[in-house]
């Protein structure tokens, strides 16, 4: 079976966590520091504050926006759900703004509509490793004051215009298992904006800058260098595991490009998309639906993904939550509907690629 993500890490990995092991230091010390400095050359950002996952970065990010009851966070309702998770947890509002589905990102024409007096924060999430409309998003949250959050979680060296995601506002990256790249569980906080970089690492240290000298209410938000250990080698090396996922969306879009029913994603304009997911939408009069399409893919070795099969507020736990905003996202409805990602990762073969190919275009007309 050709899988959806494919993890495997190398010699020099595995050196890297032997000499943090044989170091004695396993919690956060030297490598997650240099995680950090590295991880912020890449993205661009003049901060990179490490933390334990994805989600807890979204959470600190806005933590340090010192929001009251009833401050809303704008964001898009096709998102895995650590994004509305992390905005309730923060004490915030959640509110949604429909997305394109040419980018399956959030509609700067929406976000316009749904700004209100309470909005603080807009939070575009950055989805399958492609930026939202950055050039149309920040001169609205500009003109109404509102703090940029990005959910960048699955968009590691991804650009708009050439300037890097995380880089807009406060970036929020994940380093879970399937990620482009991974620590297993991490994540990373960029800013540009020092008071804010100096915030989030009070917080993150139980609200201490020295032992037992307690600032600010704290969390233990820290990374372990154990952590940091398996990120590091991987980081000389990131750049060319996005050209090889590039390559292979070239391949799957030059191999599919003309099979009926089926839509493909694309790179848009100036943007540079780094392929964390590959995610082909089924037109309305397909012939075949989403759920079909994912078990002939399975009946023929190739393995697909369903990135999201429900609107993050499509559940009765968030229905029913007094903090949870919802209006009609008809696109993100229909998109969630119809979407289907295959494989794209760094791993694959000619082989695997020709493989693939030929099962969706075996699914789309059998």
């Amino acid at each position: 079976m050709i899988g959806i993500s494919s993890i495997s890490f190398g010699e020099d990995v595995e050196r890297e966590v032997l000499d943090t092991l044989r170091s004695g230091i396993v919690a956060q010390g030297p490598k997650v520091k240099r995680l950090e400095d590295e991880f912020a050359a890449l993205v661009g950002a003049r901060h990179a504050v490490a933390v334990n996952n994805g989600t807890t970065a979204l959470i600190a990010a806005l933590q340090v926006q010192d929001l009251q009851p009833g401050d809303e966070v704008l964001t898009t309702p096709f998102t895995f759900v650590a994004t509305l998770n992390a905005i309730l947890e923060a004490g915030a509002t959640a509110r949604f703004a429909d997305i394109r589905a040419d980018d399956f990102n959030i509609d700067p024409a929406v976000v316009v509509d749904r700004v209100t007096d309470r909005t603080k924060v807009l939070m575009p999430v950055h989805l399958y490793g492609q930026t939202a409309d950055m050039g149309a998003l920040m001169p609205i949250a500009q003109s109404s004051g509102l703090t940029v959050v990005e959910d960048a979680a699955q968009a590691h060296g991804a650009t708009f215009d050439g300037r890097g995601a995380g880089t807009f506002g406060l970036g929020c990256f994940s380093f879970y298992a399937t990620k482009n790249l991974t620590t297993a569980e991490g994540g990373m906080i960029t800013t540009d904006d020092d008071d804010v970089a100096d915030r989030l690492r009070v917080l993150r240290n139980q609200g201490m800058r020295q032992r037992y000298m307690y600032e600010m209410v704290g969390q233990n938000y820290r990374m372990t260098d154990l952590q940091a250990s398996l990120a590091l080698p991987q980081l000389g090396s990131y750049l060319d595991q996005v050209d090889a996922r590039r390559r292979n969306a070239k391949t799957l879009c030059a191999g599919l490009e003309d099979v009926p029913g089926l839509v493909l994603p694309s790179e848009q304009s100036g943007r540079g998309h780094v392929w964390h997911q590959f995610t082909v939408l089924l037109d309305e009069d397909s012939p075949i639906d989403r759920d079909t399409l994912s078990e002939r893919l399975t009946e023929r070795g190739v393995g697909s993904g369903i990135y999201y099969p429900k609107t993050a507020y499509d559940y009765d736990c968030y229905r029913a939550h007094p903090n949870v905003v919802i209006e009609e996202t008809p696109v993100a409805t229909s998109v969630a509907r119809r979407c289907l990602s295959i494989p794209v990762h760094a791993r694959l073969s000619a082989g695997d690629l020709d493989q693939i190919v030929a099962a969706v275009r075996y699914a789309m007309e059998a």
